[in-house]
Parts: C-alpha cells; sequence; structure tokens
C-alpha cells in the first residue's frame, strides 16, 4: 500500500476548510515562506506575480529535498500547502477593493513543522544556484494569528466584502469586533486555481482578527 502525502488542507480542515457561514477559531503558531511587497496583485508586471514564483521555487526546493544529498530531519512527503496572504492599507481599517494599487501584503506558504530555520537557508541557497534567480526577498517568518473569525468566500475576490459584512455581523452578535491592525492582517487563503477554475467558483477562506468588546 502507498503512502499518502501529508495533505495540510485535509489534515486541517478547521482551518483551511471552513464553512460559507463565519465561525470563531483560534489559530496558533506556525510557520512560513515569506514575501513582502506592495501594490495590484492582478498587475502581471507587478511585484505580487513575481512573489509567488520565488514562494513556489522555496517551497518546491524544500518539499524535494529528500531526493537529493541534503536531508530534513523529521522529513515526510506532504502536499506543499496553499498560497496565502496578509493584506493592509496604510490608514484604512480592512481594505479598500477599489484602491487596489496602495495594497500592501506579505505573501505566504506555510511550512511542515519539520522546516526549521537552517533548511529554510539551505533551500535558498539552493534554490539560487540551481535556478540562478535572486531569492534574497524570501523570508523565514513566524506568525501566531491568535483569535479570529473564518468563513469559506465562493466567487469573485472583488464581491469579498459582502462576506466580510457577514463575518462583521456575526462577531458582534457574539460579543466580538474586528482587531485589524499594524500587526493583525486580512487574511486570504486561496484554495482554487484561477487557471482551471471559473471565477464564480473560486474558493477563498477570509480570516479576521478579533478581540472581546
Amino acid at each position: 500500500m502507498i503512502a499518502m502525502a501529508f495533505d495540510y488542507k485535509k489534515e486541517y480542515k478547521e482551518f483551511y476548510l471552513p464553512k460559507d457561514k463565519p465561525e470563531i477559531i483560534e489559530i496558533p503558531l506556525m510557520n512560513f515562506i515569506a514575501v513582502r511587497g506592495k501594490g495590484d496583485p492582478n498587475d502581471d508586471e507587478g511585484e505580487y506575480k513575481k512573489a509567488a514564483n520565488l514562494l513556489y521555487g522555496i517551497a518546491y526546493t524544500i518539499k524535494m529535498s529528500y531526493k537529493g544529498a541534503y536531508k530534513i530531519d523529521g522529513y515526510y512527503e506532504y502536499v506543499v500547502p496553499p498560497l496565502e496572504g496578509f493584506w493592509w492599507m496604510e490608514d484604512v481599517q480592512g481594505v479598500d477593493y477599489g484602491r487596489k494599487n496602495e495594497f500592501q501584503w506579505i505573501s505566504i506558504i506555510r511550512l511542515p513543522d519539520f522546516v526549521m530555520k537552517e533548511d529554510f537557508d539551505w533551500a535558498i541557497a539552493e534554490a539560487t544556484r540551481k535556478k540562478k534567480e535572486d531569492y534574497s526577498k524570501v523570508e523565514f517568518l513566524t506568525y501566531e494569528e491568535g483569535l479570529c473569525v473564518q468563513c469559506m468566500h465562493i466567487g469573485l475576490f472583488d464581491d469579498e466584502p459582502e462576506t466580510v459584512r457577514k463575518m462583521d455581523d456575526f462577531i458582534v452578535m457574539n460579543g466580538y469586533e474586528t482587531d485589524i491592525s499594524d500587526k493583525r492582517y486580512h487574511h486570504e487563503i486561496y484554495l482554487s486555481d484561477p487557471r482551471k477554475c471559473s471565477p464564480e467558483k473560486m474558493k477563498t477562506v477570509i480570516r479576521h482578527p478579533i478581540k472581546k468588546r
């Protein structure tokens, strides 16, 4: 019997596959591959598309490391977790979808728990050597998101405000308020491949930090 690769989406459904109704959840500390940038994510020549390429370059260097000489302690085969993003704007509570060129973001992919900082550093050096690209913007990010409200959004990114309104109403009814700040962000997890999925069926987890009122 062939062992299945560990899939974070399936093993941690509470984090990656919420229902399309808001729910409150505590998110633990996790490690990520991260690239910071700004600007419209839809700009084909912009920073966002380049950031995704950098992230996946490192993600797959780590994933395929078992085939080479470098051995990561505790390694097991796994599916690369989905692309995620923290989003914010200067002087705006949350995000304004009409001003995409003002977006600030940290684009991220979760790291398996067995990947230590020295393994990450090896992957940066290895990808730089093999792909002849500059990976200096890629960082090892440790982040504890804490208490949040989340909901599955199905459809266009531009229709997200409707889902966010549902989340806002839900937390108020339950005695919480949104706690977006310069350290706690509007968070999106992208579960659909836009090249293979129609925009109306795209699945995106939306997550907001909250606190008791």
